[in-house]
């Protein structure tokens, strides 16, 4: 279950809302193209205090003749982020990854719904980049339904208004855009989306995902990327099990870290806490 780590060096870390920071990572020529979805262990090099690295999504990727680069888009929300909001330019981070299976991406589907809540935008928005350079404009559209608590909580939105066609804001007290629940707006246009002719990704708070699956009731095709906290990312903690149906429409638990983090929605089995 070993995997690679990569010496990697700041190259931006910016505050882009209160608590939501985006760091931009140079990263070795060999660091393999990430799929969307995928994420990265991280840790401050030399650093023992957190000892363990965080797992964050990878928000974008890009990689010329002789480098490549990483972002990541975060929010603090404990000692660990902390640290890395603390990063200046020139420091240097160990990166273990590209880790976990990603999306697949549905080229043939007219329709692309990408519902994204919170810091669960990151994913989505490396994917929106990636669909944007292999779907044909004209026989397809992408549209994103974001939503969170208030409007500082909204992010990711420039890069994502490069990709997507059409956006729906959503926040819990009004801020901005609809004051509902992001669920509640794409329910609301459901009927817009034909089941065999779309394809929806989703990431968020595990209440919004499992909203999301009642709404669509086993008639959509729906990839999610679930959010569960990870110690190792590789599978040897098995500190991120979740129930799934196999093949076979058996409970069994697999790991978000290695299995995952993406996984087709009715897959997914919902226990009762």
């Amino acid at each position: 279950m070993a995997k690679d780590i990569y010496v990697g060096e700041v190259i931006l870390n910016s505050e882009v809302k209160k608590d939501f920071f985006l760091l931009k990572i140079g990263m070795p020529d060999i660091f393999s193209q990430p799929i969307p979805g995928q994420f990265v262990m991280i840790r401050q090099a030399g650093r023992q205090d957190p000892f363990l690295s965080r797992p964050i999504s990878i928000y974008s990727f890009r990689r010329s003749k002789s480098k490549c680069s990483i972002e990541l888009l975060y929010r603090v929300v404990g000692k660990g982020t902390q640290v890395l909001a603390e990063l200046s330019k020139g420091s240097k981070v160990e990166i273990c990854g590209p880790l976990g299976n990603g999306f697949s991406i549905a080229s043939s589907k007219k329709k692309i719904v990408l519902i994204a809540g919170g810091i669960g935008v990151a994913p989505l928005s490396h994917l929106a980049q990636c669909l944007h350079q292999t779907i044909s404009k004209r026989d397809n559209a992408m549209t994103l339904y974001l939503g969170a608590h208030t409007a500082n909580a909204l992010v990711g939105l420039a890069d994502l208004q490069k990709y997507c066609d059409k956006i729906i804001l959503c926040t819990d007290d009004g801020t901005e855009g609809e004051r509902t629940l992001v669920t509640n707006a794409f329910l609301r246009d459901i009927k817009k989306y034909p089941t065999e002719d779309s394809m929806i990704y989703a990431c968020g708070p595990k209440p919004m995902i499992g909203s999301l699956a009642t709404i669509l009731n086993n008639q959509y095709h729906c990839q999610v990327s679930l959010e569960e906290k990870m110690a190792c990312g590789v599978g040897a903690c098995m500190g991120c099990v979740v129930a799934i149906r196999n093949e076979f429409g058996e409970k069994t638990y697999k790991r978000v870290c290695v299995d995952g983090p993406v996984f087709s929605i009715q897959d997914i089995i919902w226990e009762k806490s």
